[in-house]
């Protein structure tokens, strides 16, 4: 078997026609995994092997299939699934997707405003930029860290200021830094698993996915009530570690120096600053309308647009003048460290099925996601873990992939993921990140989204990108997007 299975790719490219190959390659298999599946003693591993293939294989044809032929995507998604309205109709999509700038926390332009104002404001611009009545929503799930109870009464309160009816439902969700991710995911579902996700198990047709943080009005300071015992269990303690740690315990134990994180985030606050000069982050942003009360208490209208955390001076100088912010000789610094910030983001969901009944675009395509855990002492590393989990599952190579956005919570953590799964720089946030643009912590993840979608779009072809992050206490989590062209 497994020769027949290593001769696949040489036949593929030998082949004068590969997309129709692919097509009776695929059609054999299914059959073969068929029977395998159906013998009285199938062997998983045969079995799994095969799927494995099959599952690559489809990915290939995508690739090899030129854009207008619709007839043999058809024959190719019926070869794998058995039907292509159920295979096409069931994909998890992206409408549209905007956030709010994200502002410098305590002395930025939303330092005063509560973070349900930020929350509508995209929670309101998603469905009227795309025409859709908020009575068409299935759920509502909002990202959230901060806040009391994850924020659950703020995500009602501003369901309500954005004319939302009572009639749908809302609730939060606090997975740390990648709140804003498992919101999307809590309302896509994985597409590997029918049954997981709103969407995936045809609970709702329609659902919108947010993330919020004001990190001016609330801080990170307070745990939480913790039992005692905490102290006699070592992975345990290191749960409660505070984040700078883990980002110099990265780095002393992989070696990454301060040179290379200074150098990784000048270069963040250069690609963001081209991006916003160039006008690349305007079809994002949502322009907010707020109230600044200066040290006097006098108050001013202001509307912030502009993404405040990024420095147009900075210089690979200027960072080695900085001093280590969480222990004398360290090498983490706060500018080679995420900034803290406010901002909002929101994505429209749906099964394309019933996207495409509403007339309603397609932005992208959700292909696979993964959470995964890590050393709580290492958390930072969770992303270099979480892709390759994502890509599996999506059947595709780190090659596969054009854009890669990674939050970059510290320089260390980024620059260990990068240079561990071998993934070229010119790949990695061709936008900047959380270094330049600040880190709102629930707010991140659909924010990611938002930026990456719009970046695959604004290249005109078809393409895959990666979301990811690593999140607090050991963990990390990553998603696969299909941007399918225009």
């Amino acid at each position: 078997m497994k020769q027949e299975i290593n001769k696949f790719p040489s036949r593929i490219g030998s082949d004068p026609d590969p997309p129709i190959q692919l097509v009776a390659l695929m059609h054999q298999n299914n059959l073969y995994t068929q029977k395998l599946k159906g013998s009285k003693s199938p062997n998983p591993d045969l079995c799994g092997c095969f799927s494995s293939v099959m599952n690559r294989l489809r990915i290939i044809s995508g690739h090899l299939c030129p854009a207008g032929s619709s007839e043999l995507r058809r024959d190719l998604r019926s070869s794998a699934c058995g039907s292509t309205a159920g295979c096409s109709g069931e994909d998890v999509v992206v409408v549209h997707g905007r956030r709010t700038a994200i502002g410098r926390a305590k002395r930025g332009g939303f330092k005063d405003t509560t973070p349900d104002e930020l929350l509508s404001a995209v929670m309101t611009a998603v469905l009227t930029d795309v025409g859709l009545p908020p009575d068409k929503l299935g759920d509502v799930c909002v990202g959230n860290v901060l806040q009391p109870g994850a924020g659950a009464l703020m995500a009602r309160v501003a369901h309500f200021l954005s004319g939302f009816p009572e009639t749908v439902p809302v609730y939060t969700v606090n997975r740390q830094c990648s709140s804003g991710l498992q919101a999307l995911l809590n309302i896509a579902g994985n597409p590997q698993l029918v049954c997981s996700g709103a969407i995936r198990s045809r609970t709702i047709d329609l659902g919108l996915a947010c993330g919020v943080e004001s990190m001016t009005l609330r801080s990170m300071n307070n745990p939480g009530d913790l039992s005692s015992r905490l102290s006699d269990h070592q992975k345990a303690r290191d749960c409660i570690i505070p984040m700078g740690l883990t980002s110099e315990n990265v780095a002393e134990r992989f070696g990454i120096s301060r040179e290379q994180q200074d150098s990784f985030s000048l270069s963040s606050h250069q690609k963001a600053a081209r991006a916003q000069n160039s006008g690349r982050f305007d079809s994002e942003i949502v322009p907010v309308s707020v109230t600044l009360v200066d040290d006097e208490g006098r108050e001013r209208q202001v509307t912030v647009s502009k993404d405040e955390g990024i420095r147009t001076g900075t210089t690979l100088a200027g960072l080695s003048k900085l001093r280590p912010a969480f222990k004398p000789d360290g090498s983490t610094t706060a500018g080679n460290s995420s900034q803290v910030s406010d901002g909002a983001a929101a994505v429209l969901l749906g099964r394309r099925s019933a996207v495409e009944a509403l007339g309603l675009p397609v932005l992208g395509v959700l292909r696979a996601s993964a959470v995964v855990g890590v050393p709580p002492d290492m958390m930072g590393i969770g992303p270099a873990v979480a892709i390759p989990a994502a890509l599996q599952q999506a059947g595709l190579r780190l090659e596969d992939i054009d854009v890669f956005e990674i939050n970059e919570a510290f320089a260390s953590q980024a620059v260990f993921c990068v240079e561990k799964l071998g993934i070229p720089l010119e790949k990695v946030n061709p936008n900047g990140g959380a270094i330049a643009l600040g880190h709102p912590l629930g707010c991140t993840g659909a924010r990611q989204v938002v930026t990456l979608l719009n970046e695959l779009r604004r290249r005109g072809k078809r393409a895959y990108g990666v979301v990811s992050m690593c999140i607090g206490t050991g963990m990390g989590a990553a998603a696969v997007f299909e941007y399918p062209g225009p």
